[in-house]
């Protein structure tokens, strides 16, 4: 087995952890994690546009630039960039309010935060340098020379409506790149530079040029920073040289295309100091006479702004650009597209002015410019002046007393009076200040102080007699096709989605409010108003204690259960169906003291969540969501569930949707199976039969879509998940588990021939299953590892589909609970993978922790085992503990990824303890007992644990002190951990801190006194 570097915080950036905050879907923070790089097919221009708002951005500012922003200050550090933050908000909203008013939002993967990468591995670098520097003579130096004079051709062939020029000219670009980059490049840039070549053409080369310096998965893009800045300095000037001429071309396209490149080469070089003279001579550009030029130029500062962190920048040259940028925003500016230009780059510029933010005189200029843009002539200027806003709400929230009641009224008249792109973003203003407030009410609990970081304003519940009104009016906005069209976003569904932020930051005293409206509006014979009152109820059923809205809901339930069966409007039915869901999710449970779901109402409403199953399928959907969120209310009512005695019609109905010919509508079939799962889930043992019954049935359809012609992956990984709750819900009790038995075998064959599917999704929901499988089936498992071993194996090694990966690690860790000693004869090639996962910088690093916690898994089920593997696993651990001591307070993200790596580092070690104890074998640990030791002492020191790594980390020094008793004592004594960090933790209010620290405490005194 070979050693393998370490690598914790490198490899591809991870999701943040933190659960997104929902609100009819609404997330926080996505990330994009695609695959390979673009298409040659793909439209040049859209292909390097980096948000969906982002696809007209920046324009200029006037001829004469004086300075407007002054002393030089210290730029705090990085800030993200705000347009394309809020970007991601605003699409994400189109995106969840469907998904939640589907209400299976949890179910979506991959939207979260994506952190930068840590120092990538040294060995990487050398051999990347060695790569690129390695000469190439594949191409003799006619065909390179003809191949650069041919490339006009190459580059129209490449989007080419024939497969077969398309595909050839695809592979002679490729042969370029790859035998003479440096022509490659000089071709490509000569192409875009010159006027006279197609614009097809030229618009492919700069999507190409910018394809050759950035990638998504973070091991590429360093590849490909390192491959750029080892290219001749000569090279890269004459690159260069092209793209700021290309700025000047009279052809829109190639200017926009050479802005974009030049911002990816400024975010390489500028942080290593090269190119200085850039900004300057882009400066320089914004006296010129001609609007275009001006245009290019401040797309490409815009653009600049977005790839370069701020601490890159020294103060002088930021309040240059912002001064060129607002004086181009000004309504002395003449031409639109230079303004529209200007205010789109001051948006992405907002990151570098935290210093002139903090300048009462800068920032009043500032916001007053922006406001003035907010009621330009021109549509496109209004709505990006409004984006504007947005993004200083969220950024700068701190600093907008004195500007709300302006805002309030641009934003009102917005609202009512211009066109929806505009209106639609002064609504998304307030939908950003809930955010903000609702953040800080989170975190400091509305206890403030003078020394509080950022106090919260209470600008929402300021403005709540006004705000309201005006969003209520929204509500009567509706499209007819609305809840059929999954991208649809109008006035309406933002006006609902602000409302329910609104009552999630000011609690009860929205329902007075809102009351009124609702009771004006749902006997109203126009569907509109019964709608928008219905849409109003459901958005202001979180936030409001139950309290105050349990009477309300009591008295509504009735009504809105007769709408559902009874108006004669769909989307009068699908808003009242939502509305009923959002009651079960936030009024229904073992919490409330007054219920609302009673023995009483339960089967009428049950009778009417079934027959509405049986509509149209955006109704029906949210009929199954509903009956999801009244399912979960009984998750703990022990023996007896009002539930039971409709089990069997309720599975029947569930069935019967998935099996609609229009099924696929709406997410349909999805939302009948995840409910399914949720009614297993949460049933009682008293319909544990009809439970039973359900595995051969899903079995049945799983075993007909791998025997299916057409691929059906969707249903494939549907039909697994479903598998996998029944399993947890019949192996793990025991009247049911030997009767569960039965099936195993039939039901891991059909797991493995699911593993021929070529679908992430599918392979993680088999893998979950057998996860499950292993469990429940204990020991007898090992009879299946022959077969299963060869995808585990798949699994592990799959770095693309990192959640696989993820998945795979954790079945592991089930196994090992499972078989415990018989999981060793596959130890070896397990712990090899495991390794190289580690060391690997292509494999995102969120899968890291539970790699580590994954090693304590396997030496506690091998116990001694593990000998082998500790001259290998010991030394990574100890190379990871000490990258994670000391993180950056500032990156909130880092903290919580570091905590994440800390946590699985000490489960490692814990398990090796446990593992070994009483063994002979256990002195082949004190050698590292000083490391842990000293690591435990660092970690205390530095205070920034959060509760996980405080219980894992006294539990260590429990396990560590029981394990090699008294050999340890001296060292025991000695660390500040068995001391002060003990005590901490002996007086915690946490009781599973406290538990550890009995345990530990026990432990200590043993080892000292033995």
């Amino acid at each position: 087995m070979t050693q393998h570097g370490p690598s914790w915080l490198g490899g591809q950036a991870c999701p943040s952890s933190k659960t997104p905050r929902v609100l009819k879907g609404r997330f926080r923070a996505p990330c994009s994690l695609s695959g390979p790089g673009t298409s040659y097919r793909t439209d040049p221009v859209q292909g390097m546009v980096r948000s969906p708002q982002h696809k007209q951005r920046l324009r200029a500012p006037s001829s004469r630039t004086v300075s407007l922003f002054g002393t030089p200050r210290a730029v705090p550090c990085s800030v993200p960039s705000n347009q394309k933050r809020n970007d991601l908000f605003a699409s994400l909203r189109v995106f969840a309010y469907k998904r939640h008013r589907r209400f299976l939002d949890t179910g979506i993967r991959g939207f979260s935060p994506v952190l930068q990468s840590g120092s990538p591995d040294p060995v990487l670098i050398l051999q990347v340098f060695v790569r690129y520097r390695r000469p190439s003579s594949l191409f003799s130096v006619e065909a390179q020379r003809k191949m650069a004079m041919e490339v006009t051709q190459v580059l129209l062939n490449a989007q080419s409506v024939d497969g077969t020029v398309r595909k050839h000219a695809e592979e002679n670009l490729k042969q370029f790149q790859d035998q003479n980059f440096t022509g490659f490049l000089l071709s490509l840039s000569n192409e875009l530079a010159n006027n006279e070549k197609p614009v097809d053409s030229r618009k492919l080369a700069g999507l190409i040029l910018k394809n050759a310096l950035d990638a998504k998965e973070q091991h590429r893009k360093f590849e490909l920073v390192q491959r750029w800045l080892s290219l001749d300095a000569a090279v890269k000037a004459q690159v260069k040289g092209c793209l700021l001429q290309t700025l000047s071309s009279p052809v829109p396209d190639a200017r926009s295309t050479a802005s974009q490149v030049i911002a990816k080469i400024a975010g390489i070089e500028l942080p290593h100091n090269q190119w200085p003279e850039l900004i300057g001579s882009l400066l320089s550009n914004v006296h010129q006479l001609q609007p275009h030029v001006k245009q290019a130029t401040l797309d490409t500062l815009g653009y600049l702004c977005e790839e370069v962190s701020p601490d890159v920048v020294d103060q002088d040259q930021v309040n240059k650009i912002l001064t060129a940028v607002v004086q181009g925003m000004t309504a002395t500016e003449g031409n639109t597209d230079v303004r529209l230009a200007a205010t789109r780059a001051l948006n992405n510029a907002l990151g570098f002015a935290q210093a002139n933010f903090s300048n009462d005189m800068e920032r009043d200029y500032i916001m007053r410019v922006v406001c003035e843009a907010t009621l330009s002539p021109e549509l496109k200027i209004r709505q990006a002046a409004f984006e504007c806003l947005v993004s200083i709400s969220s950024t700068y929230y701190e600093k907008l007393a004195s500007y709300m009641q302006d805002i309030f009224n641009i934003t009102s008249k917005a609202v009512r009076e211009d066109e929806e792109p505009v209106a639609l973003q002064a609504i998304e203003f307030w939908s950003s200040i809930c955010d903000e407030e609702i953040d800080i009410l989170d975190e400091y609990g509305g206890d403030f102080t003078a020394d509080s970081d950022i106090p919260c304003f209470y600008f929402i519940k300021q403005a709540l007699p006004a705000l309201v009104p005006m969003l209520l009016e929204t509500l009567l906005k509706q499209e007819e096709d609305q809840d059929q069209d999954e991208g649809a976003w109008n006035l309406a569904m933002a006006g609902g989605t602000c409302l329910g932020l609104v009552a999630r930051t000011v609690g009860d005293d929205i329902v007075p409010l809102v009351m009124p409206f609702i009771e004006e509006n749902i006997n109203k014979p126009d569907w509109r108003q019964r709608e928008a009152a219905t849409y109003a109820f459901g958005s202001i059923l979180e936030g409001p204690s139950p309290d105050k809205l349990t009477d309300i809901v009591k008295h509504a339930l009735n009504f809105m259960l007769t709408a559902l069966m009874k108006d004669q409007n769909n989307h009068v039915k699908d808003t009242t169906a939502w509305t009923l869901g959002r009651i079960f999710e936030f009024l229904h449970g073992s919490t409330m003291e007054t219920p609302v779901i009673t023995h009483e109402n339960c089967q009428q409403i049950l009778t009417v969540l079934l027959h509405s199953m049986k509509d149209v399928p955006n109704v029906a959907e949210k009929a199954c969501g509903a009956l999801y969120f009244l399912a979960q209310g009984y998750e703990d009512v022990g023996a007896a569930s009002p539930l039971s005695p409709f089990f069997q019609d309720i599975v029947q109905a569930l069935l019967a949707v998935t099996h609609r010919e229009d099924a696929g509508e709406s997410r349909l079939r999805t939302a009948a199976y995840e409910t399914l799962n949720e009614v297993v889930r949460c049933s009682t043992d008293e319909t544990a039969p009809t439970v039973m019954q359900l595995v051969p049935v899903i079995m049945m359809e799983l075993h007909k879509t791998i025997e299916a012609q057409e691929k059906q992956n969707e249903l494939q990984g549907l039909l697994c998940g479903c598998l996998q709750v029944i399993i947890q819900k019949l192996g793990s009790a025991e009247s049911t588990k030997y009767l569960f038995m039965q099936y195993t075998d039939q039901m891991m064959d059909l797991f493995l021939r699911v593993f021929a599917s070529r679908n992430a999704t599918v392979h993680e929901e088999a893998m979950l299953a057998i996860g499950a499988l292993a469990y429940a089936t204990g020991a007898n498992f090992v009879k299946y590892m022959q077969g299963f071993y060869p995808y585990l194996d798949m699994g592990l090694q799959n770095f693309e589909e990192y959640q696989v990966c993820s998945i795979t690690v954790g079945v592991v860790g089930d196994l090992c609970r499972a078989l415990e000693e018989k999981i060793l004869p596959f130890c070896d090639g397990i712990m090899t993978q495991l390794l190289k996962d580690l060391s690997s910088n292509q494999l995102h690093r969120s899968v890291k922790p539970p790699i580590f916690s994954c090693f304590g898994d396997i030496a506690l089920a091998i116990g001694e085992n593990f000998e082998k593997y500790l001259i290998y696993a010991v030394p990574m651990l100890q190379s990871a503990a000490e990258l994670t001591v000391r993180v950056s307070a500032a990156d909130d993200e880092m903290v919580e990824y570091t905590n994440q790596l800390r946590n699985g580092i000490l489960e490692a070690y814990s398990g090796i303890f446990q593992g070994f104890k009483n063994s002979p074998k256990t002195q082949l640990l004190m050698p590292y007992a000083p490391h842990i030791l000293q690591y435990l002492d660092s970690l205390y020191m530095e205070k920034d644990m959060d509760e996980v790594v405080t219980k894992t980390a006294i539990g260590v020094l429990g396990d560590l002190a029981d394990t090699l008793g008294s050999n340890a004592a001296p060292l025991i004594s000695q660390s500040v951990s068995s001391k002060d960090f003990l005590d901490e933790c002996l007086s915690s209010d946490d009781h599973l801190i406290k538990e550890s620290a009995d345990w530990a405490k026990l432990a200590i005194s043993r080892a000292v006194s033995g």
